[in-house]
């Protein structure tokens, strides 16, 4: 779960375990540039996600995976369709034919799962704290 409230005038400061995260708009749009805008972390989230997942397979199956480069842009938005370009590129001794394997492997993140299926967003109070 993560948790969030306003940071200063048009940041948002928001807390995932033990590790907070601030968010905030540049200023020709008003705010204090106080971390990435919003758009940035979605980004952030699938390519943290695509690198621990090729990593994690790599380590399993004893590939020579020194890094995954992940370049991602959101090349297009709208209500009906989003475009996001995901740039991968594996540095290591790898064979061609690893190389094509963690090309799969980048595709069943889930994140790449979660950006890719039917997602609903339920909006609720949060409850009062008592006094």
């Amino acid at each position: 779960m993560v948790k969030g409230h306003r940071y200063e005038n048009l940041g948002a400061e928001m807390v995932a375990g033990h590790f907070s995260i601030l968010s905030g708009v540049l200023p020709n749009l008003g705010g204090g540039d106080e971390g990435p805008n919003p758009h940035e972390l979605l980004e952030a989230a699938l390519a943290g996600c695509t690198i621990i997942t090729c990593q994690m397979y790599a380590n399993r199956k004893q590939l020579k995976l020194q890094s995954t480069v992940v370049e991602i842009k959101i090349e297009s938005e709208t209500k009906e369709a989003t475009k996001i370009l995901r740039r991968i590129d594996f540095v290591g001794d790898l064979t061609p034919d690893e190389k094509k394997r963690l090309f799969e492997i980048a595709d069943k993140c889930p994140i790449h799962h979660l950006l890719q299926s039917q997602v609903t967003i339920v909006t609720e109070q949060l409850p009062t704290p008592a006094p």
